[in-house]
């Protein structure tokens, strides 16, 4: 197959494979879209193009990254995406090498996910259920946490849910993830209940819609946004209110904190790291094995607080001598 002439068109039909063949979601295509791009500009500002980079090329490129001060992950990512992009043009025979395959990343130190206590979690689930100019405000805000809490569901799993998913007084729902995945996760008894009482409140404004000319939604949680959802920004900026409303540092929470403090709650009361990985949607254990790092770290975190040991050496208590009475 002849290689499209301009760097654009290589780009364009990377993602459509992507997206037909590998199922890649909409936001990672969208990152290997911006990162390419970026590429893309770097290589056309020297006369260069995908059809004749080479290895000397794409080193030279993540220097200039480097340079930039754009962290390690970043340019991590970045290589990722020039690694796919040539080996897809390699299969399609646009070229006859991958100049990027023996190129090594700089390197991603991994950072253990800040998480939250369990009284933490008490303190935004009761601020959810404060939070709101409306009684059905505050009946939604109570059905998220609690889903959120109890499923360690993506913020973006969540606003996306479908109302068939909570039909029927379920135990568990049906979760689209990641690539199109699909993954069945349990809920616990107040989630059940947030849910029930959301469901009919949601059904009423529903039907009220409807009586006004407007159409029917499919999401759980519905909005007059573009997308006829809630978005993850407008989620961001709520768990942020309830974290000051709950007396916790906003800097804490993040709808991710929650994702994290679900495993690690999991984890530390017994919970199978492979059962723990199924409920997160991880393909890769490795993933999910981070968590007990988490846990090791909380651990030793509470041995140097709180054993005598460990305390400072002017407060420890000094040994016995032989003047000693």
């Amino acid at each position: 197959m002849r290689a499209p002439k301009a760097d654009l068109q290589w780009i364009s039909t990377f993602l459509d494979a992507q997206a037909a063949e590998a199922g890649s979601a909409r936001n990672t295509l969208l990152a290997y879209g911006r990162d390419l791009k970026d590429v893309a500009g770097w290589l056309a500002h020297r006369n260069l193009g995908f059809e004749t980079t080479s290895r000397e090329d794409v080193e030279a490129y993540l220097i200039s990254c480097d340079d930039e001060g754009l962290s390690p992950a970043t340019r991590a990512r970045r290589l990722s995406a020039i690694r796919q992009l040539f080996h897809f043009a390699f299969e399609e025979g646009w070229r006859g090498d991958n100049p990027a395959i023996q190129i090594k990343g700089p390197g991603r130190g991994k950072k253990l996910p800040k998480t939250l206590e369990v009284i933490e979690i008490d303190r935004l689930l009761d601020a959810a259920r404060k939070t709101g100019s409306k009684p059905e405000d505050r009946l939604r805000n109570t059905c998220l946490m609690e889903l959120l809490y109890a499923t360690g569901m993506r913020v973006s799993e969540l606003v996306a849910l479908p109302v068939a998913a909570a039909r029927g007084d379920p135990n568990m729902l049906l979760v689209l993830g990641k690539g199109g995945k699909e993954r069945m996760v349990p809920l616990s008894p107040p989630a059940r209940e947030a849910l029930r009482t959301w469901l009919q409140v949601r059904d009423d404004q529903d039907r009220a819609r409807q009586d006004k000319g407007g159409t029917a939604s499919k999401f759980l949680f519905p909005s007059r946004g573009k997308l006829g959802h809630f978005t993850r920004h407008w989620f961001y900026h709520l768990i942020k209110d309830l974290a000051v409303t709950g007396g916790i540092d906003p800097q804490k929470v993040t709808p991710h904190t929650l994702r994290h403090a679900f495993a690690t709650h999991l984890l530390a009361n017994g919970a199978d790291l492979r059962a723990i990985q199924a409920l997160l949607g991880h393909a890769d254990i490795a993933t999910t094995e981070i968590y007990t790092h988490v846990l090791d770290a909380r651990l030793a975190e509470l041995v140097l607080d709180h054993h005598p040991l460990s305390r400072d050496s002017n407060t420890a208590a000094k040994p016995h001598s032989e003047e000693d009475p």
